[in-house]
């Protein structure tokens, strides 16, 4: 088989080998069969497209479809090994020529672009890793709505400062997590919402005057609306942008769940206790009983704002247009950051989910750390001191107690001068996490969790949306696909 000469007809020459491996790598077996995957499905619908606004005969779309159909049945193994001068896409499409001869091969490429195939094959892409992501983070949700219900019970102190500061429970402490998750759920869907429109049909820079119809490719493509403007449908990939930052958040909000857990898991606090399966050992120290999962989790949050620095300043300052900063290279380290922050995802959920709290530990430190002190400063506030004065006898009332050598606050004596009705009880740690039912105080966490549950169902139903959308494309795609297969087999019985 003999491959179309490597020139454009403009150039007669193309990169040399080094150059070459510098610009379009070396595709093994796998890239090859990823790349090509997303081309020959943007192939499919295109081709299906010009057949049906009379740009390409029946014969030659029946012949093209049953020959890339082909080569993706195969994984794409006639291709490997084949010299890709200048790069798979027009490899691929030279094979076609030399199978099919350039009045069947040479028409595919009718009414676009590489620049919006790649611009289309990004989003395609991208609408995937983010389908996938959303998917975990909300399963993350699920697991922290779960044990946070569970242990909504479990007193412990909330430190600030790295100081003891008032009780809550751990289960209110979960769903805190789950809040501040929500939002980034919401910045994820809010990306996945922004990929509706495809990007094919924008051609080169600035649409074409061929009578094609790109509302029908993106319907087969499971978007939901042809590009609006050319030149921004190839210029821009700041979905890739919003995709990372919104990722990175996400990834932000469990290394912050990571590190009060290793923190909690440490001997000295022993709020946490981790079960064998989530923990690992030392090649040296026996008595090591590391919990280095959540170092993981904690790290991969770099990948995720790694990538977005590197695509935010190889786009900066380049020209609104198609070009190689914005198309290739600041798009390249998303895929891997956006997997990594996935793993994490993963990671955090099994170490959630394994977590056991120690109540007694918890509940011992909360008083040793006299964090009821500000409610029975309130408490005496409702009986008329004023909150400055009584914030003055409750922390004089802890000076004393800590000088004493007391571990907590057992009672309260009450300065000269206050009214005889006036009293200062020490409240339970319970009793104190119950009381705080304002201002979504711990009281109140069986409301929050109710409240991010219901959101966390309308977000798993647009989720599912999304899923439907994409799986009634291809099903679209295929009978089309399928039909003109047939219609192609027809014709040429009949001949």
């Amino acid at each position: 088989m003999t491959l179309a000469a490597p020139g454009t007809g403009r150039l007669t020459r193309t990169l040399g080998p080094r150059t070459r491996r510098v610009v379009y790598g070396t595709p093994g077996p796998a890239e090859i069969r990823d790349e090509l995957h997303h081309t020959t499905t943007v192939d499919l619908a295109h081709v299906v497209m010009l057949t049906e606004c009379g740009l390409l005969p029946k014969d030659a779309a029946a012949a093209l479809l049953e020959r890339i159909t082909r080569l993706r049945a195969d994984d794409f193994a006639e291709l490997y090994g084949t010299d890709a001068p200048r790069g798979l896409y027009l490899m691929y499409e030279g094979h076609l020529v030399a199978e099919l001869g350039a009045d069947i091969g040479g028409k595919l490429h009718t009414g676009r672009s590489r620049n919006d195939i790649k611009a289309t094959i990004t989003a395609m892409r991208l609408r995937a890793e983010l389908i996938g992501l959303l998917g975990e983070v909300q399963r993350m949700q699920g697991v922290l709505l779960a044990r946070a219900r569970a242990h909504h019970g479990v007193p412990m102190p909330v430190y600030t400062h790295f100081q003891p500061a008032m009780p809550i429970s751990y289960g209110y402490y979960l769903a805190g997590i789950a809040t501040a998750l929500d939002r980034d759920i919401t910045a994820l869907r809010q990306t996945l919402d922004g990929l509706d429109r495809c990007p094919l049909g924008a051609g080169a820079v600035s649409g074409t005057d061929l009578p094609i119809e790109p509302a029908r490719t993106a319907a087969l493509l499971g978007f939901t609306a042809p590009p609006l403007h050319a030149m921004d449908a190839v210029a821009a990939r700041d979905s890739v942008l919003r995709a990372l930052g919104a990722a990175a958040g996400a990834a932000l909000t469990l290394s912050r769940l990571a590190t009060d857990l290793q923190l909690w898991s440490t001997q000295e606090f022993a709020f946490v206790e981790f079960p064998e399966r989530l923990v690992g050992g030392s090649s040296a120290m026996p008595q090591k009983r590391n919990a280095f999962l959540l170092e993981h989790v904690k790290a991969k949050a770099a990948h995720a704002l790694g990538a977005w620095t590197a695509s935010a300043s190889a786009t900066k300052s380049t020209p609104f247009t198609n070009s190689i900063e914005v198309g290739t290279e600041a798009v390249s380290g998303a895929w891997g950051a956006l997997a990594a922050v996935r793993d994490s995802v993963l990671l955090a959920q099994v170490l959630v989910s394994g977590a056991r709290p120690v109540p007694e530990r918890m509940a011992q430190r909360a008083r040793e750390g006299f964090t009821t002190a500000t409610v029975i400063a309130n408490r005496l506030v409702t009986q008329g001191v004023p909150f400055r004065t009584a914030h003055h006898v409750v922390g004089a009332a802890v000076r004393e107690a800590v000088e004493a050598g007391e571990r907590e606050l057992t009672g309260i004596t009450l300065p000269d001068g206050m009214p005889a009705d006036v009293s200062a009880e020490v409240p339970s740690l319970s009793e104190v996490v119950a009381a705080h039912d304002r201002g979504g105080g711990p009281g109140t966490c069986a409301a929050v969790v109710a409240t991010l549950r219901e959101r966390l169902a309308a977000h798993g139903a647009r989720l599912t949306a999304h899923r439907d959308r994409l799986r009634e494309a291809e099903l679209r795609l295929d009978t089309a696909v399928g039909d003109l297969l047939a219609s192609g087999t027809a014709r040429g019985e009949g001949r």
